[in-house]
């Protein structure tokens, strides 16, 4: 998925960093991922630990990591996604209000795709409610769904915005793509919760942060995944046809550094990584400031090469240099 903030360039990093402080043998380890995005970096250390615990507060982010991360047996997907890619388009809801000829004018999808997202998203729904899938076959279904839908998406990145016409990529006829898992034999789990809730109901070893680093709320940037994922009956809002949506305080630059700080007080893991970037609402000396008084603090930093969209057209990208702060804390 083209997502904000995701690790998968800095998995390397990441990795390196955790082993360098928690040793090269992390099978008895708890890792847990507080904001886990798609799960990128929960799926890096899977098949490494003894248990994964991914938890976000967005629901797509929950279905992604219910799949990828709790997702550990065997299943039968294959002839599953055969039929649902062998249906054939329906108006429904996205459809008509996020599809392009769709009542709503909004031009997120092409018409051949918004119908077909309706037509698998409703067959999803009915082989659950007849009891034909395991809880695990749903959420994997749900998951290629997501993935493959968001791979046909008429956007620059994001969902705060549609482009103006269908562009290339958006014009492919939507195929569902397996949303393939590593089996592991241990037990792990995902979770949708506040993670400054979640803090105090969870305990481990390893705690890796990726919280917002800005204004910008992922319930926004990414409506239309929650969207497909819940498939709910809402009255769209405005141009983008916003739903009602989360609003997290790491977003605020008034509420940030409070919520930081009561996640750290109240963590029972004794090793904290933090990826934080030089853009970000806390400035490296709040979160050394902060951190330092819970343990022994650390730091470790890599440049990257960062891409944004660029509005003026299609798909052309930007490449911007920026500093990624991955904070190291020992409790």
């Amino acid at each position: 998925m083209n997502y904000i903030g995701s690790k998968r360039k800095l998995s390397e990093f990441i990795n390196r960093t955790v082993h360098e402080v928690c040793g090269n043998d992390l099978s008895d380890k708890v890792f847990c991922d507080l904001f886990a995005g798609t799960g990128i970096v929960g799926r890096n250390f899977k098949t490494k630990t003894k248990q994964v615990i991914a938890n976000d507060l967005e629901y797509y982010s929950y279905v992604l990591n219910r799949n990828y991360i709790e997702n550990s047996d065997p299943l039968e997907g294959g002839t599953l996604l055969e039929e649902l890619n062998r249906l054939q388009g329906k108006k429904g809801f996205i459809a008509q209000q996020y599809g392009e000829n769709g009542a709503a004018g909004r031009l997120y999808f092409s018409q051949e795709n918004a119908q077909k997202i309706d037509a698998i998203r409703q067959q999803i729904q009915a082989w659950k409610q007849d009891n034909t899938l395991t809880q695990d076959q749903y959420f994997f279904l749900l998951a290629s769904l997501i993935e493959s839908a968001d791979k046909v998406a008429n956007t620059a990145s994001v969902y705060g915005a549609y482009l103006k016409h269908i562009k290339k990529s958006a014009a492919r006829p939507l195929e569902l793509i397996p949303a393939n898992f590593e089996e592991t034999s241990t037990t792990h789990r995902a979770y949708q919760e506040d993670g400054n809730v979640l803090i105090h109901k969870i305990e481990g070893d390893i705690l890796y942060l990726d919280p917002p680093y800005n204004s910008r709320q992922y319930g926004a940037n990414y409506h239309l995944l929650n969207t497909i994922a819940k498939y709910d009956t809402f009255a769209p809002r405005g141009k983008t046809g916003l739903p009602s949506y989360n609003k997290s305080a790491y977003s605020s630059k008034n509420d940030v550094a409070t919520a930081f700080e009561e996640l750290i007080k109240n963590a029972q893991f004794k090793h904290v990584f933090l990826s934080y970037n030089n853009e970000g609402l806390m400035s490296p000396e709040v979160v050394k400031n902060i951190l330092s008084k819970y343990g022994k603090y650390d730091l470790a930093t890599t440049e990257y090469q960062r891409f944004k969209a660029d509005k003026t057209q299609n798909r052309n990208h930007k490449a911007n240099s920026t500093t990624e702060y991955l904070h190291i804390l020992e409790k």
